[in-house]
């Protein structure tokens, strides 16, 4: 029996051995009474020692805990909400016949919601996600230490899920977490998650990175997450994602889950594009993206094996946009594009995303691929050209158009519509309510292609043809575009 025991004492202790060298030699951080087993460690070869103290026993995350965790915050939202007392308010034919009359008189009601937040400024500059802040009416701020502030709103951006916050300290410089780039992470590097978990209280969990440039996450247009399996519940969003020197890697935004809690499987924004968007906030207030000009596809086994790769890689490029960055620099249809600022690239939205970390004006190099050789460029990035929405155009009149908001649509609009930016066109991008443009059918998204019989190109085509016709007893024949079917009809006024 005494010799079962011993064998199995021996086994815990082999095992013991590894976990604490293993643990100093991942973490990098030297703690009391362990320099005898850190001195031992190297790149090449562990040698694994018993712990000799009780401070080798407790080793913990604490310090780095403590460094972080009071830049970490916590951000509740209210909004109003009107709901009508009627239980006819939403019905359609009492609508049409009695129009808001049945809807009673309508009741407020306040709705509320938490998430996370971290303190990037220490003048008060807070960033968390955009689907924390949308739609609310009042922000509140709550610091570490219990203190709280009511917050205003700098900058909200859907295309990313990022927003600003600022609140005012009155000159009190408070903790920051310092941002890093996400140049040097690896898989498994030790990462810690820190938020406010269906606003139990701040809370920390651990993991490590499980993935990097995550892009197929429906959660962002600006896809190129770091996963992790560091625990993020609903709550934690806009929360920090810190690296083992207590440093900002990422903000965490979302989490695949079938049940509503954690799974292992969580993401977090890069934090380059979180410090893209915190520059912009507080400088200029404006977004202003850049972009290459170019569309591409990923390359599949199949594509790889025609180009004569060793494996799939890179971004092949099926059109530039005329006089675009690219088309600048040289670039060609059929080129591979393999890196961009000596990051790897495997898909179209990767290679956006990390063009959008950068401002317009600033250069980065292309690494491509043309006829077997590697080539190297130097592209200067610009925002996209054209029209925005604030070039759009309200139809009025009598026509089948009155009502209806249109624009040429440019690289610029379908990057803010988040749409095709090579696509081309009049777009229709909102139509009022019970106007005559609702009323024979359009909807927002639709492009217009033909007005009785002639092909629209641009919105002075097609606003130089409704003001030449007009009026009762006018017919029109239509052609519409609408997710990719022609739809055509005509209407007679």
């Amino acid at each position: 029996m005494r010799r079962v025991f011993q064998g199995f004492e021996s086994m815990m202790e082999t095992r013991f051995k590894r976990l604490a060298c293993g643990a100093i030699a991942t973490f990098g951080v030297a703690l009391l009474g362990v320099s005898a087993c850190s001195a031992q460690v190297n790149e090449q070869h562990v040698q694994r020692v018993v712990p000799s103290s009780q401070a080798e026993l407790t080793m913990s995350f604490s310090p780095l805990v403590k460094q972080a965790a009071p830049a970490v915050v916590n951000v509740f939202t209210t909004k109003v909400v009107k709901q009508n007392t009627s239980p006819f308010a939403n019905d359609p034919f009492f609508r049409r016949f009695f129009g808001d009359q049945m809807g009673g008189v309508p009741r407020e009601r306040v709705e509320s919601s938490l998430g996370s937040g971290v303190i990037v400024g220490s003048d008060g500059v807070i960033v968390t996600n955009n689907h924390v802040v949308e739609g609310a009416d009042e922000f509140k701020v709550v610091l570490s230490d219990r203190r709280e502030y009511a917050a205003e709103l700098l900058i909200a951006d859907a295309r990313t899920d990022l927003a600003v916050l600022k609140i005012d300290t009155e000159g009190e410089k408070l903790p920051t977490l310092e941002i890093t780039g996400t140049r040097d992470v690896e898989v498994g590097d030790l990462v810690l998650a820190i938020g406010n978990p269906f606003g139990v209280g701040q809370t920390v969990t651990t993991g490590i990175i499980s993935a990097q440039a995550r892009t197929d996450v429906g959660v962002s247009d600006y896809a190129f997450f770091l996963q992790t399996d560091a625990a993020i519940n609903p709550g934690n969003s806009g929360g920090a994602l810190v690296d083992s020197h207590g440093r900002l890697v990422g903000v965490n935004t979302a989490i695949f889950s079938r049940s509503g809690g954690s799974n292992g499987i969580g993401f977090a924004i890069p934090s380059e594009m979180v410090k893209r968007v915190v520059d912009a906030a507080v400088n200029d207030g404006q977004i202003i993206r850049p972009w290459l000009g170019l569309k591409g596809q990923s390359v599949n086994a199949e594509i790889a094996k025609s180009m004569n790769l060793e494996r799939p890689m890179g971004v092949l490029i099926t059109e530039i946009y005329p006089d675009g960055p690219v088309e600048k620099a040289g670039l060609k249809r059929g080129d591979l594009v393999t890196q961009i600022d000596g990051r790897e690239v495997f898909d179209e939205r990767g290679l956006k995303f990390l063009a959008a970390t950068l401002a317009p004006g600033e250069k980065v190099t292309l690494d491509y691929m043309r006829s077997g050789k590697l080539k190297s460029v130097k592209v200067t990035l610009s925002p996209p050209p054209g029209a925005t929405k604030a070039e759009m155009a309200l139809i009025e009149g009598n026509t089948p158009f009155s009502g209806a908001e249109v624009a040429d649509l440019s690289p610029a609009l379908a990057d803010e519509l988040g749409r095709d930016p090579f696509a081309s066109g009049v777009l229709v991008n909102r139509v009022l309510g019970r106007s005559l443009a609702s009323r024979f059918g359009l909807r927002p998204g639709d492009m217009v292609r033909e007005v009785n019989g002639k092909v629209i190109k641009t919105s002075k085509e097609l606003l130089d043809i409704i003001e030449g016709k007009g009026g009762r007893g006018s017919t029109w024949a239509i052609t519409i575009e609408r997710n990719g079917r022609r739809i055509s009809s005509n209407v007679r006024m």
